[in-house]
């Protein structure tokens, strides 16, 4: 299954409130007119979207209908995508090109953090390359029990402590491991909770030294991974770990089970952080590199069934 179709497939629930919501403005319209904007800005709240990244999708619109003198509502749909797909386009690409390269992998218990890691090292995995995997969030023993069994799943191989052993010195071990067999990409699983920022921050910092001392010039990426089931609570859990973490990027799982992936342009629009990964589904290949155009093109059409692709 192509990019379109996989993306059509996850995005359905978001697709059918967001999309009815604009259509029912654009029929309710024979041109366009100020009551519109304030209508069509509703509409995108409503789907999630954030109040502000809402207001400035409008105001891009009324910059282009005026430009290209557009009066039929109708015709705004499509523009409404472009300046969607522009919003949310740029700092994708994982760009991990050193060997090893290093994933550092945050987020909060109950998110998905664990799945995405052995979904990660699967697609890493199909790609050719060599993944090891890091258990060094110690604080919850089940994380390092069920990362194990994703270990398996992907074949790949799994450097684990004791439960609450020092995160840091998972990841040196990890580091180490993957030197010696000539890894690819070297993924940690690491602080899974945010209830003391200071411990969070201490812990961070620290596994950060290790990397910088043992790789200094890996490429690594430090991703959040957010639920997006719940909505601009994700935007929220986002700035917090920003507050305590040098965040690169975001993976946003469950995007299947819910209409609010209307959240991913506040992500990238008002917090600057580029979506690297949206979860679409429960098996092990439906964790999907993050394309904008295919994901806006998808917000307003069901692509589920196209058998193009992108590269």
């Amino acid at each position: 299954m192509g990019i379109f179709s996989k993306f059509g497939l996850g995005l359905k629930k978001t697709r059918d409130v967001m999309n009815n919501r604009i259509e029912d403005v654009l029929g309710a319209y024979e041109e366009i007119t100020d009551d519109f904007y304030d209508d069509l800005e509703e509409a995108l709240i409503m789907g999630d979207i954030g109040m502000q990244t809402a207001t400035d999708i409008v105001d891009a619109l009324r910059k282009r209908v005026l430009i290209g003198d557009v009066r039929n509502p109708k015709h705004a749909k499509m523009i409404i995508s472009e300046i969607i797909a522009e919003m949310i386009d740029g700092g994708e690409d994982m760009g991990l090109i050193t060997i090893p390269s290093i994933i550092l992998v945050i987020g909060v218990n109950g998110v998905g953090k664990t799945t995405t890691i052995g979904k990660l090292a699967a697609m890493y995995k199909k790609q050719g390359k060599k993944v090891i995997l890091g258990a060094a969030d110690t604080f919850r023993a089940a994380a390092i029990e069920q990362l194990e069994v994703w270990a398996e799943r992907a074949g790949v191989d799994i450097v684990k402590h004791k439960e609450g052993a020092d995160p840091a010195a998972v990841v040196y071990d990890t580091i180490s491991a993957g030197v010696a067999r000539d890894c690819d990409i070297i993924i940690c699983d690491t602080a899974g909770r945010l209830h003391n920022k200071k411990n969070l921050m201490d812990e961070l910092s620290k596994i950060y030294r290790v990397v910088e001392k043992e790789l200094p010039y890996a490429d690594r990426e430090i991703l959040l991974v957010l639920d997006a089931t719940t909505g601009q609570n994700a935007v929220n859990q986002a700035k917090e770990f920003m507050n305590v973490a040098e965040l690169t990027g975001i993976a946003l799982t469950k995007l299947d089970g819910t209409a609010r992936g209307g959240v991913v342009l506040t992500i990238k629009n008002e917090l600057k952080l580029p979506v690297k990964f949206i979860g679409v589904g429960e098996q092990i290949d439906d964790l999907q590199p993050f394309r904008p155009k295919v994901f806006a093109k998808a917000l307003f059409e069901d692509t589920s069934t196209s058998f193009e692709d992108e590269e």
